[in-house]
């Protein structure tokens, strides 16, 4: 069975196996204060180029709710895209830890700059607005759960709103390397830092076997952040374990050339599908295609392949396919033919 329905189903680049299987008896301090840890959030930094603290969870949905729930207070709420992560696949986790979060239509999977502000004119000139959770801060996904991205222009503009209503721009980058890698973008991770107050470079997806490092670039919220980590169980005695894979993933930049092959990759199954007329839900520039195909069209692909079910389209339904770092040309060499041969 082809597996194309996701981007962490596989285990870690070989060559981050290698450096944890060549360290696994060193005996380092722990929490994340061992040597490769110091060293990871340095390569991290100097790809900033701003005044960043960097620190390493486990899993987007940790970094997710830790940092919103550090920033915001009992009353503040979260502005999400309504498909958004944050609202819905983490379980309700934000608003477990009581903060509320505020879903608006998205477009492509993105929220626009004029959607925040009119929510924002609305709450702030409101007679009731204390009866309401007051927006704090802005949650965006680079790229989207549509595989969309954001532009610099486009992050700008939600810049100025976040800057005119005092709201704190969060950056999910859970498939950050492949929104950086993918033809379209114009942003480095040094415009994302000095754009956003908070955002984090996902390893899970890409590269490694588990983790995320979180970037702080405002001042405001850089205090007593390890705290936050500890008191939500997200800080790893044998933090090197994350120290050892991130260090390893931006060495010689192998975190940018391994998302580049998912793009190179998802381009070939998307074109196979165009020339056999299927069309795409959504115009995805990254590593998330999204075909529209009948029944028997999908019924056919089930039969070999593993990807995801997105919903209905009229009379047809939307799928989608997801390639990752590891994905190989004979996997995709064997879809092609696949697709080659569908009804």
């Amino acid at each position: 069975m082809l597996r194309f329905e996701c981007d962490y189903n596989t285990g870690a680049h070989k060559k981050i196996i290698e450096k944890l299987t060549e360290t696994n008896e060193e005996q380092t301090c722990g929490y994340g204060m061992d040597e490769y840890s110091i060293q990871a959030k340095k390569l991290i930094q100097n790809k900033c180029q701003n005044d960043v603290d960097v620190h390493f969870v486990i899993g987007g949905t940790q970094a997710n709710y830790i940092v919103i729930s550090s920033a915001l207070r009992a009353h503040e709420a979260v502005i999400s895209a309504d498909t958004g992560h944050i609202n819905l696949h983490e379980t309700g986790a934000v608003e477990a830890k009581g903060h509320k979060v505020i879903a608006l239509k998205s477009y492509d999977g993105k929220l626009r700059a004029i959607d925040v502000e009119n929510y924002c004119n609305m709450h702030f000139t409101s007679d009731d607005m204390e009866h309401m959770a007051k927006p704090k801060m802005v949650y965006i996904s680079n790229p989207s759960e549509y595989g969309t991205i954001y532009k610099k222009h486009e992050l700008k503009e939600i810049r100025k709103v976040c800057d005119k209503y005092d709201l704190y721009l969060f950056m999910d980058g859970a498939r950050l390397g492949y929104g950086l890698m993918c033809e379209e973008n114009d942003m480095t991770l040094k415009d994302i830092a000095g754009l956003c107050d908070v955002f984090y470079i996902g390893g899970t997806k890409i590269g490694v076997l588990f983790g995320e490092a979180i970037v702080i670039s405002n001042d405001k919220l850089k205090p007593d952040f390890r705290y936050f980590i500890k008191q939500n169980g997200a800080m790893l005695a044998k933090g090197r374990l994350l120290g050892i894979q991130f260090k390893t993933l931006f060495e010689n930049d192998l975190y940018f050339k391994i998302s580049k092959n998912a793009i190179l990759q998802i381009t070939k199954i998307k074109k196979a599908l165009i020339s056999k007329n299927i069309k795409m839900y959504i115009d995805s520039p990254t590593n998330q295609i999204f075909p529209v195909v009948s029944y028997e069209q999908m019924k056919y692909l089930r039969e070999n392949v593993a990807f995801s079910y997105w919903g209905k389209e009229k009379e047809e339904h939307v799928i989608r396919f997801c390639t990752s770092f590891a994905t190989t040309d004979e996997q995709v060499d064997e879809l092609l033919e696949i697709i080659k041969n569908m009804p």
